[in-house]
């Protein structure tokens, strides 16, 4: 560690400040950028500071990004709603990937694919082909 004598009068008191760490010194990561100084402000301590990277996006980027959400939110509710039952066991999950579906070729495709997946709904086969249409309507929007 290396140490400085910074004093007018009266008695040295340690600072701590951030230096330079040496390659090989044998110190752990979190102790070998710290420098000891002394003065007469007392012992203060600077720790390097950990830095994360934020991602910003443009305001167009965010509203797809929004739009997205909430059709993503919309379906898990509407598949709660398929899926829930009166007794008290646990429903089944259901993964609908909508970039599968966007990647498919007709709505006809992406028809049959929801009802193959829905085909155990709790609801009325009307409410279930109700829900593909309206989910179908929705991801075109995307």
């Amino acid at each position: 560690m290396e140490c400085g004598l910074f004093s007018n009068s009266g008695s040295p008191s340690p600072v701590i400040t951030e230096v330079p760490s040496r390659a090989g010194s044998g110190r752990s990561p979190a102790k070998s950028g710290l420098h000891v100084n002394f003065n007469e402000k007392g012992l203060e301590v600077k720790e390097r500071r950990e830095k994360f990277l934020t991602a910003k996006y443009g305001t167009h980027q965010m509203s797809l990004i929004r739009k997205r959400l909430a059709v993503e939110m919309w379906l898990y509710d509407e598949l709660q709603k398929l899926y829930e039952s009166s007794e008290t066991t646990k429903s089944r999950e259901v993964e609908v990937d909508i970039d599968e579906l966007l990647d498919m070729d007709s709505d006809d495709r992406r028809r049959r694919h929801l009802q193959e997946l829905l085909a155990d709904a709790k609801k009325s086969p009307h409410e279930v082909k109700k829900f593909v249409e309206d989910l179908l309507e929705r991801a075109k929007t995307l």
